[in-house]
């Protein structure tokens, strides 16, 4: 091979394919590769004209076809097969070459292959994509970690493939070393898991508490998206609303399957969060949601318990709910990014990445599934205050929430007496009201375990950990 490539794509599925595409239509030399060879001729007949590629069938021919120092892209399945890749690859290379994994990876995993391919003189770096294969292809949110240095030779080539703000701005920062960039993608999948249940609840209360059929539902999300709901998942739930189903008239969504999947990222991020004793209720509930609707014979074994059944409202009071469930659709949404970005805040501390969260909320604003308007805010509001404690904290956020508060409430009161499920919505408020207690019962809590397990407890009066003689006495001793 005499044609050098800049960057190598192997794995050529669907989002390995576009990756690659979009690499040669901003003008740079790709090198292709696939288990399969046929994968890779297929791409290159198919779609030669966009660029220059280079196919290679062997790994030693993919490699020598890339400049130096090599810049490798896996596109492969997370877990072993991702391992069985680098084992390949790694080698092959010198140091100094880089090897890139843009697959959903869980984060402890990149810490491992980063750590390792470090030994060997490989800069290894996990980047989290998101915007799926459209977003592969026209321009992804891109968040890589790993070396700074390989950052300063792969960065230029990430930005102009990624997606663009409004302003221009390219979808893509260096997010920290090692593992930081894989376990922001999964933050985000996780809030993405959260803001998709709050929709998809927004639409049940919208059907059966207001009485509305889907069709017009999906008029009052196109609506929404050009005020302050505006994001990507708001238009295209818009557009699942408004179709009907070819083969019976019915809408869409009547003829799907109520029975949600997923694939790992959204109980990642809760897993991740409990061993960080960071509270993301909004995103557990709606990992929750997706396993309750999966349990098909559970449910069907409980179609018959008692309960309220929901009648719609009449068409003034259905106008009016629906102006309430925006409100709490918004405020539940802040709730959500809150508890997303605390978790990122968290993670950056306990991993020491250093963390830019207001460079987050930028490169999410396009590409990603997630993109959303008030990101320019959130970005906005980590850029003023870099040590914003919480989301919450901040003036604007915290005002508009406060608007909410009537309306949030009264929508799930609705939802209550009806029996609508919202553990959505729900968790959101029980969160926020959480934060803005006086006190909370895990004084009670601490009581009960020390009692049990005599697990001690703190005083508000004095310093110190104290416990409790509940079988005599019951005199407190000090245990310091």
């Amino acid at each position: 091979m005499t044609t050098q490539a800049q960057i190598g794509v192997t794995g050529l599925a669907v989002m390995g394919r576009n990756l690659a595409r979009n690499f040669a239509r901003n003008g740079y030399t790709v090198a292709l590769h696939n288990r399969t060879a046929a994968r890779t001729h297929d791409l290159v007949r198919q779609f030669g004209e966009e660029g220059i590629f280079v196919p290679a069938e062997s790994a030693e021919d993919f490699v020598a076809a890339l400049e130096r120092p090599r810049r490798l892209v896996i596109m492969v399945k997370a877990g072993e097969p991702t391992d069985a890749v680098i084992q390949e690859f790694a080698p092959l290379l010198e140091p100094g070459d880089t090897i890139i994994d843009g697959g959903n990876a869980h984060f402890a995993d990149t810490r491992r292959r980063e750590r390792e391919l470090r030994e060997q003189g490989l800069h290894f770096v996990g980047a989290g994509i998101s915007g799926g294969e459209e977003g592969a292809l026209h321009g992804p949110s891109i968040m890589p970690g790993g070396p700074a240095e390989s950052y300063a030779s792969l960065g230029p080539m990430l930005e102009k493939i990624s997606a663009k703000a409004k302003d221009g701005a390219p979808c893509v920062t260096h997010i920290g070393p090692d593992g930081s960039g894989h376990f922001v993608k999964m933050v985000h999948n996780g809030i993405e898991y959260a803001d998709m249940q709050l929709i998809a609840e927004a639409y049940q209360l919208l059907r059966d508490v207001a009485g509305y059929s889907p069709a017009r539902i999906a008029e009052i999300f196109r609506e929404w998206n050009t005020g302050r709901l505006d994001s990507y998942l708001i238009e295209i739930t818009a557009e699942v609303l408004s179709h009907v189903d070819a083969a019976t008239g019915k809408p869409f969504v009547d003829v799907v399957r109520d029975s949600a999947e997923q694939k790992g990222t959204g109980r990642w991020t809760v897993q991740i969060a409990l061993d960080l004793g960071v509270p993301v209720s909004g995103i557990a509930e709606a990992v929750f949601a997706r396993s309750v609707s999966g349990h098909t014979d559970l449910r069907d074994a409980s179609r018959s318990l008692p309960g309220p059944t929901a009648r719609p409202l009449d068409e003034a009071q259905a106008a009016a709910f629906a102006g309430q469930v925006e409100q709490a659709l918004y405020a539940s949404k802040i709730v959500s990014y809150t508890q997303g970005f605390h978790e990122i805040a968290a993670g950056s501390a306990e991993y020491d990445w250093n963390i830019d969260l207001g460079a987050v909320a930028s490169i999410w604003r396009g590409g990603c599934i997630i993109r959303a308007a008030f990101l320019d805010r959130i970005r906005a509001a980590y850029d003023a205050r870099p040590e914003l404690p919480s989301l919450l904290s901040d003036e604007g956020f915290a005002k508009e929430i406060g608007a909410a508060q009537d309306d949030w409430r009264a929508v799930l009161v609705a939802a209550t007496q009806q029996g609508v499920p919202t553990p959505g919505f729900s968790a959101a408020l029980a969160y926020y009201d959480a934060l803005r207690a006086e006190r909370l019962p895990a004084a009670l809590t601490q009581g009960q375990r020390d009692f049990f397990g005599a697990h001690t407890y703190r005083r508000t009066d004095r310093d110190g950990s104290f416990h409790t003689l509940w079988g005599g006495d019951r005199s407190e001793v000090s245990t310091d």
